[in-house]
């Protein structure tokens, strides 16, 4: 049986909802879907406004042009993560400045924030990774001291809380996906949340191509037109017909993962601590969405031999980012020193997570793994001689992570 690393899932009424917005004959941006969309996410989240975008990306980059980011700039980010959270700002021209991460929740390590701010920096990018939330006491404690203004990147974080708060709710702006890999998905997707009204009407002009369309749309003035920069950040109706389906059904597949999420947990805690690996560490005051589960490995040898185990048996498991302090244009920006991110970048290996996974396919997984010994062959050389060489090929790295984010 082959078991693969992701799998989309249905959780209801997508295809209706999709007939219904082709007879409804909207099924460009903003129609009724998409509307509903925004609403529940408003509501169930306790935000200003929501927008959904085309993707977690151009959300970001929205967040960049809302926040006014300009050349010169400096922007706190984090190495561990994924590259659309830092080209975002990058397109405006500013620099990333890449911080290193807590070596239990692999967040930004909020203890070396205060070092890294200069006179230049403009905003701090925080990831909920694995939708644990960052220590954000402490994060918007220094950001208030220096009036900088701080956007979650949540794309893994949908309904996770810290201290009973909705992760997304705590910065100026957050951005959601809705990417295929994603609890609640589209396909492809995102949302920009915006807790500071201020920024609303901006946010409205520069998703509708700089121009005031949603006003007009709205009765506010009698035409629109180009009045800023913009792009076509507004999703299709289709799209977010597929989306309400889902989140309609948010409780149920949160409840699904959750069981996954601890089935892992239970079952492997005895063969990791044999193995000295890691598991996920969870912190009591949050309330994650279960959007993985991962293993840290002892060594980067180790994690490819077990991806090659679990390979000969028909299960897809990945690693995750590649340090972006490390890549070809964040050297450009650098030195940085980022040791955690590059430890758990070597070490850190994803195992199959999504929706329907089946109890006898995941117990199938749970008993490849409980073979595997860190001290066994693992595999034989030339396997391993090969997966190495095609892992400093970039496009095998985005075909072996099978994720946007």
């Amino acid at each position: 049986m082959e078991i693969p690393f992701n799998k989309p899932a249905i959780a209801g009424n997508e295809y209706a909802y999709i007939a219904d917005a082709i007879r409804r004959s909207h099924i460009s941006g903003d129609g009724y879907y998409t509307k509903q969309c925004q609403s529940t996410l408003e509501q169930a989240l306790g935000v200003h406004r929501a927008l959904l975008t085309t993707s977690c990306t151009h959300a970001l980059e929205m967040s960049a042009l809302l926040l006014a980011i300009h050349e010169g700039d400096e922007v706190i980010v984090p190495s561990f993560t994924f590259v659309s959270t830092v080209n975002a700002f990058a397109l405006r021209g500013a620099r990333p400045v890449f911080i290193d991460i807590r070596p239990d929740t692999l967040n930004m390590d909020e203890r070396l924030l205060e070092g890294l701010i200069t006179s230049r920096t403009r905003a701090i990018v925080v990831v909920h990774y694995a939708g644990v939330a960052c220590e954000m006491d402490a994060i918007l404690g220094v950001a208030r001291k220096h009036g900088i203004p701080v956007v979650e990147d949540n794309a893994h974080g949908l309904f996770g809380r810290c201290k009973g708060q909705m992760l997304g709710t705590f910065g100026c702006l957050a951005t959601q996906s809705f990417h295929e890999t994603k609890n609640i998905h589209c396909g492809e997707g995102g949302a920009l949340l915006i807790n500071d009204p201020s920024l609303v009407e901006r946010a409205e002009i520069l998703r509708e191509k700089g121009t005031n369309r949603s006003a007009f749309f709205r009765g506010q003035v009698d035409k629109y037109t180009w009045v800023d920069v913009g792009s076509s950040y507004v999703i299709s109706d289709c799209l977010a017909a597929f989306l309400y389906a889902q989140l309609e059904q948010r409780a149920q597949i949160t409840a699904a993962r959750g069981r996954i999420w601890r089935y892992y947990a239970s079952t492997l805690n005895e063969w990791a601590m044999t193995n000295s690996i890691g598991l996920p560490h969870v912190p009591a005051h949050c309330e994650q969405p279960f959007h993985m589960f991962y293993l840290l490995m002892p060594s980067l040898d180790a994690r490819q031999k077990l991806i090659e185990h679990l390979k000969a048996r028909g299960i897809l498991s990945v690693f995750h980012y590649v340090p972006l302090d490390s890549s070809p244009m964040g050297k450009k920006y650098g030195p940085f020193n980022c040791p955690q991110t590059q430890r758990v970048a070597d070490t850190l290996l994803r195992l199959p997570f999504y929706n329907d996974l089946s109890e006898d396919a995941q117990a199938g997984i749970v008993a490849a793994i409980q073979e595997f010994s860190v001290d066994g062959s693992g595999g034989n050389t030339e396997d391993l001689a090969r997966l190495a060489l095609a892992l400093a090929e970039p496009a095998t790295v985005l075909a072996l992570t099978n994720q946007e984010r």
